[in-house]
């Protein structure tokens, strides 16, 4: 049975949550009836039980996985509201998908978010996209992470650098942004008619995404900063003993078989078995 490539399973799922976060800028009428959540939670059980069957997920990166989602419900129970637009659960996932790639990442995103949800009972119509949303986060840490060390040319082995973590800070940075320009979509369609940015259904895509842009600008762009600055500070102060500890548990959870032997056969030495002494000589 052939094996589905990650990239490929993280394609399909990732425009699922696209066509999930499209839908207000090409309706025609009121909020879909969608099982908005049913589809991101059967997206992401796909992706956990594909890695699972492909054998790129094994116990250790699973119990990891358990881990992180655990303390990112813990943290999100302390700090229910976050500072502003800041909240600690971003961390993790950034040095997750930095260290472990695209696919990992995505999973610690959404997986840390659905179990942090049921923990501080935030489960609603909201869930759904912010599942997507977190593990997009992990998702582009991978991504960066794949990019640097394919660019610096470094090896599994080698540990993080002050590098990994500049960069890092910058992609937590970008997301914080990012993660609340797609949250804001999802809240944008409950300020229907409001103004000249609030959201009316069946107009032309130019004109819904100004109105959209308009009310990004005056209700989110100064909340999403502060949890902008708060990933990248994070990142910066903590990012460089958990990145170390992520990278031994990666170095560690990948081998290679070098010449197997099948169990009861010994190996013989070619020459010793070489009808022809003279070439042996040579």
């Amino acid at each position: 049975m052939r094996r589905v490539p990650a990239q490929m399973t993280l394609a399909v799922l990732s425009l699922v949550g696209l066509a999930l976060f499209s839908w207000p800028f090409i309706a025609a009428a009121a909020t879909p009836d969608l099982p908005a959540l049913a589809i991101a939670i059967g997206a992401l059980a796909g992706l956990l039980l594909t890695e699972v069957g492909a054998r790129r997920l094994d116990a250790r990166m699973l119990a990891l996985l358990a881990a992180i989602a655990a303390i990112d419900a813990g943290l999100r129970l302390a700090l229910v509201t976050g500072i502003a637009g800041f909240s600690p659960i971003f961390f993790l996932v950034l040095c997750a998908g930095y260290a472990f790639g695209p696919s990992y990442g995505f999973q610690a995103g959404a997986l840390a978010l659905l179990v942090s949800a049921v923990a501080t009972g935030g489960i609603g119509p909201w869930l759904p996209f912010q599942l997507f949303g977190v593990g997009w986060v992990g998702l582009v840490a991978g991504l960066a992470g794949g990019i640097v060390g394919r660019a610096t040319g470094r090896s599994q082995s080698e540990a993080p650098t002050r590098r990994d973590l500049v960069i890092l800070a910058l992609v937590g940075a970008a997301m914080g942004l990012v993660y609340g320009v797609l949250l804001d979509v999802w809240d944008w369609t409950f300020f229907r008619g409001a103004g000249d940015f609030g959201w009316v259904p069946g107009l032309p895509l130019a004109e819904m995404l100004g109105r959209f842009g308009r009310f990004y600008l005056v209700t989110s762009l100064g909340y999403d900063s502060f949890r902008a600055v708060g990933n990248a500070l994070m990142v910066l102060a903590l990012g460089a003993p958990v990145l170390a500890a992520f990278w031994r548990i990666r170095v560690r959870s990948s081998f290679r078989i070098v010449d197997a032997v099948p169990v009861g056969v010994v190996p013989v030495d070619p020459a010793a078995t070489d009808p022809d002494p003279t070439r042996r000589a040579g």
